[in-house]
Formats: C-alpha cells, structure tokens, sequence
C-alpha cells in the first residue's frame, strides 16, 4: 500500500512515527507538502499534482494539516476525497475541528458535556457575557488559537472586563467559557482511534500558570480514566467527523467536559507518556479501513 503523509515538516516527530511505522509495516510512504500541490478541476476526473507530477497511485492519507494551512490543507484532502483515496480524517470533519465555535456547537447540540460557553460581536456585551460564565474568574480564548496562544484567565470583573475589550478593539473573534476550578489546571488528553481511546495523559499546568498545553510547559503524566470519560472522547471524535483525535477533557463536579477536539494530535507526548506505539496503531486502522473503502466505492 502507498501512504500520503500531509505535512509540511518531515522532520516533526509525529511524521517521522508515521513514516517509520508504516515502512516498518511494510508500506510505501511519501510525504507531502500540501502547499506544493496543484489541483485540476477541471479535469473529467480530479487529479493532483506534486511538484508538477501527477499523483494517481495513492491508496490512503494522513493529513497532518496545521494551523498555518487549514484552507488550502483541507482543500487538498477534499481533492483526494473526490479521486476516492482513503483520508484518515476527511475534510469537513478537519474542517469542524478548527473552527472552535462550530465545534462546540455542534458538541452542545448532541448533549455533550462542556464548560458554559458564550460569545458575542460587539463590546456592549461584555457585562452580559460575564454573568452568562457565572462570573470570574473566567476563561477568555482566541478563536484562532492554537497550543494555548490566546488565552487568558481573568480572576476579577475588572480584568475580564479590559481583556474582552481589548480583544474587541483588535476585532478578534473570542469565546468566554467558565473557569472549571475543581479541575486545577489540568487537563485529560484521550488519543481516539475510530471507537477507542487508546491512550491518555492527564497534562498539568506549571506553577503559576493555568494552561496544561505541553507547549506552555505543562507536566505528562499518566492516568487511568473513566468509562464515562472514554465514552465521552469517543463520541465527540464522532460528532466531529473525525477516526483520529486528541480530546481534551476537563474533570469536574458535574462529569467530563469537553474543552476541544483536535484533528491532527501531536504523537510525541501521548507516546512517551504512556509508552504506547500509537503510531502503529494508526497504521493498523487504515489498513483495515482501505479496503472497506475500496469496497464501498465499487459498490457505488
């Protein structure tokens, strides 16, 4: 089998793993650059090209797709959606996963347990968004952030107040979630494989700050969860569209919060953490997916 690897980095650990496993199981690998791709559509049939030659040979891709290139990234794996190769992740679900808001959205209207979550356009909101969260402290995000960048803990009305409007006067687009203070700065990462979680890490926050993201120094350490949290991460890789996602949950008093579903998780952290070869488990799923998908496509 030939494998697509989408990234924009081969040197990144989490495509190095993939390459190594996949060779390890005996499988072609070529990693791709999706910013050097060309796409025809007008063609009778959707091909792409790389570096000026024509990929028609591909059995499945990995997308790996970053926040630098979400547009043209998805672009590209809706191309080779359309030439009936098999994507790990296709692109509504990727698609899904970085848009925050419609994430959350779409995780609310299915029931799934989050923080209180609000957002608005205008500044004369402000006081109404406050209070909607329960008040401080409170958790004000970027819609666009990623690893942590962009978010910030207001423990008073009075910096909440500033930060929302700061954020305002720059016309970012915010959310305002509610502080979940039964969690204490920690975080539960859940590696979902189609119907599985097969490995988590519980990440906790460094002195003095209040974000877990590995990338803002927090501490790995494994974790035995729930049924109700396996169940939990499971379902919201589901809703999402997504066959691989990092999940991240939040304990608290009232069960697992989903605080965000992610498309391309990083493999290095999970993978040290709890010592699981997760990057063979990757490979073992498509391997057992193309075929039914080659299936499927002959049927139609």
């Amino acid at each position: 089998m030939k494998i697509a690897i989408l990234s924009r980095n081969p040197k990144l650990y989490s495509t190095r793993r993939l390459e190594e496993a996949a060779r390890n199981r005996g499988h072609e690998v070529i990693i791709i650059d999706a910013l050097h791709c060309s796409m025809n559509l007008g063609a009778k049939q959707p091909i792409i090209y790389y570096h000026g030659q024509q990929l028609s040979d591909i059995d499945a891709v990995i997308p790996r797709i970053g926040a630098s290139i979400p547009f043209y990234g998805t672009a590209v794996v809706r191309q080779f959606e359309m030439m009936g190769v098999y994507c790990l992740n296709e692109s509504i679900g990727i698609t899904r996963a970085r848009d925050k808001l419609r994430s959350l959205q779409l995780l609310s209207r299915r029931g799934v347990g989050m923080p209180i979550t609000v957002c608005a356009h205008t500044p004369d909101a402000v006081s109404g968004l406050i209070d909607m969260v329960g008040g401080p402290p409170l958790v004000i995000k970027l819609l666009e952030g990623t690893q942590g960048l962009g978010v910030v803990l207001a423990d008073t009305r009075q910096a909440a107040e500033s930060v929302i409007d700061a954020f305002f006067g720059l016309k970012a687009n915010i959310l305002v979630q509610e502080y979940i203070k039964e969690s204490k700065g920690a975080d539960i990462r859940c590696f979902v494989i189609g119907n599985k979680v097969v490995a988590s890490m519980r990440r906790q926050a460094k002195e003095g700050e209040f974000r877990s993201n590995l990338h803002r120094g927090g501490l790995a350490t494994t974790v035995r969860i729930t049924p109700e949290e396996r169940a939990t991460a499971v379902r919201a890789a589901k809703i999402i569209g997504l066959n691989v996602a990092g999940v991240d949950l939040l304990r608290s008093a009232r069960g697992p919060l989903v605080m965000e579903v992610n498309a391309s998780p990083g493999l290095e952290g999970i993978e040290n953490c709890s010592q699981k070869d997760v990057a063979n488990l990757i490979i073992a799923h498509i391997e057992q997916h193309v075929g039914q998908h080659r299936d499927s496509k002959h049927k139609g």
